[in-house]
């Protein structure tokens, strides 16, 4: 078994809390001063589903290759849901405030622990703008070696291009590396490529700590190494 040099993790849902969708649209209102309540809030939410359609444009596979296809995606499909320009920019931006997003427990002493035991750190995700003041302000920027974003490249998940860039960031092969996601649909694509992948039910508490299974599958690959499996 091959040790390893690199763990990859998603962001959303993974290291942090997501917004679900009604919760979403409930910020959003309320940054308005609008009335919040469940109904106003599920009124909302289906408008904007109904509007975006089956298959989901909100989850279309070039959304986040870019800002710009991101927020003409977003805009278009609140146009057809007829909102008011006031609170499509307001849905729009709490989907790209990451405060809304609470990094879990056990997230900065896992990326310590690894990064202080030489393991390259990486975080991965499909997204429209920039993560590092997030992890920043968690103190956590100097332990990440890379950041792959998918805006930034032009390719998302589960596109094997971008765990590909991935790894050649790392400076890591896929046996050496570790994914951690909680899609199987685009975080479980890395299989593909060889790379080893933890995959995890979407984190929904910050109390939700389940890092302790990447340390658990880091020993495992070196104690094989060790005796020789």
């Amino acid at each position: 078994m091959t040790p390893l040099s690199g763990v990859l993790f998603d962001w959303r849902g993974t290291l942090v809390t997501v917004l679900d969708p009604h919760d979403w649209v409930r910020e959003a209102l309320n940054l308005l001063g609008r009335a919040a309540d469940d109904d106003a809030s599920a009124a909302l939410w289906d408008a904007i589903r109904s509007a975006a359609g089956h298959p989901d444009r909100l989850a279309s596979p070039d959304c986040d290759t870019s800002m710009a296809t991101h927020r003409r995606t977003y805009y278009d499909v609140f146009t057809d849901a007829g909102l008011d320009c006031e609170l499509a920019d307001a849905l729009y931006a709490v989907e790209s405030d990451p405060s809304y997003n609470e990094f879990a427990l056990d997230v900065a002493p896992t990326i310590r622990r690894l990064a202080a035991a030489g393991i390259k750190v990486g975080v991965i995700s499909d997204i429209h703008f920039d993560l590092r003041p997030a992890f920043a302000a968690q103190g956590l920027d100097t332990s990440i070696d890379v950041f792959v974003l998918s805006y930034e490249l032009g390719v998302q998940k589960p596109d094997p291009a971008i765990f590909e860039i991935a790894l050649e960031k790392l400076g890591t092969t896929p046996q050496e590396t570790l994914m951690v996601g909680d899609r199987s649909s685009h975080d479980g694509a890395a299989v593909a490529l060889g790379i080893v992948t933890l995959l995890l039910p979407p984190m929904t508490d910050i109390h939700q700590t389940r890092l302790h299974l990447v340390d658990g599958i880091v020993a495992a690959h070196s104690l094989g190494q060790q005796t020789g499996r």
